[in-house]
């Protein structure tokens, strides 16, 4: 399908394309012609979507939403600012647009290089990124910001990687490195909307603390749970930390609530299926069913687990995984 880069800009509002009616309740993209959609997972991915294919053009302008807040009381509290990166203008427009429309700030930048600076600057809620940027890859970009919280024991910011980048293995590449959801190039703008609004939910239920758009202004009240102990680590789900022997362990978010889900658990087996329904949401059917494995290998690292002598997290080969059994020395 040839691309019309002029009628993508004026139409994108409703994700209309020629010739259709232009609803914005509409939730497939630019020129998607699906059938109904067919329920149940792949072993490769929970569903599938063929969109029409916006372009990659370049730029390294770096902008700032410039909304006001119609409240002047709301200024007592911002919430953080969602940080879209990529080299497009259009794409930076369209995503932007969207966001603010559900109510979020914005900033962007326009290569990797003013993406570390305005993660700095802002420590956005989310990151969504290009993995194709100029000045410093998107994968780089990931890897940095990971390095940073290792180190400084910040809490994680999520990171959502919209790219043209869509092979499955591009997609087990950037789980690796670091984020916390993967939307491939073409995409819907609503579809990006959707995925937005239930990472920033899940991580306000693991941060009642955290002042992200969807807990400003949140008290955080409540009866306090009590910590859940694996080994000599603690799981703080108040406070959403996660401590070995009194060392802090920074994990980002889906690190987090895979270890508390598998704790939680007491030992019984989870499917794959069952911890990405406990991490993402059962509405969640685009994420890759392997994308746990490559989740439970990043926390091993993390917790300097051994998956041959595991302390923490075992593999139950053929089903799934359960926190490991106490043993003598454990």
């Amino acid at each position: 399908m040839a691309y019309d880069a002029g009628w993508a800009v004026a139409g994108w509002a409703t994700d209309a394309g020629p010739g259709r009616s232009g609803d914005p309740g509409d939730r497939r993209g630019l020129g998607d012609r699906r059938g109904p959609k067919r329920p149940g997972r792949s072993l490769v991915t929970r569903s599938s979507t063929r969109l029409a294919t916006l372009p990659d053009t370049m730029t390294t302008t770096m902008t700032t939403s410039n909304r006001r807040i119609a409240d002047p009381a709301s200024a007592t509290i911002r919430p953080r600012p969602i940080l879209v990166v990529d080299d497009d203008p259009k794409i930076v427009r369209l995503v932007r647009t969207y966001l603010e429309r559900d109510g979020h700030d914005v900033v962007s930048a326009a290569d990797g290089r003013a993406a570390i600076a305005a993660i700095e600057r802002h420590r956005p809620a989310l990151v969504i990124l290009d993995l194709m940027l100029p000045e410093i890859d998107g994968r780089d970009v990931i890897r940095a910001l990971r390095r940073d919280e290792a180190a400084t024991g910040r809490a994680s910011i999520p990171v959502l990687i919209l790219s043209a980048r869509g092979s499955l293995g591009d997609r087990i590449a950037g789980f690796e490195d670091g984020a916390d959801d993967y939307l491939p190039k073409p995409f819907s703008p609503a579809e990006l909307s959707l995925r937005v609004g239930a990472i920033l939910r899940r991580v306000a239920a693991g941060s009642p603390g955290d002042p992200s758009p969807a807990t400003a202004g949140s008290t955080g009240e409540g009866p306090p749970r009590p910590p859940l102990r694996q080994a000599d680590v603690v799981i703080d789900r108040d406070r959403h930390e996660v401590t070995r022997g009194g060392v802090q362990i920074p994990l980002t978010y889906v690190e987090f609530r895979l270890l508390e889900t598998l704790v939680e658990a007491d030992g019984r087996v989870l499917s794959r299926d069952q911890l990405l329904d406990a991490v993402y949401g059962a509405d969640a059917t685009d994420v890759l069913d392997r994308t746990i494995d490559v989740h439970v290998g990043r926390l091993r690292d993390r917790l300097g687990d051994d998956a041959d002598r595991p302390r923490y997290v075992m593999t139950v080969r053929g089903v799934g995984y359960r926190s490991a059994p106490a043993g003598p020395g454990r």
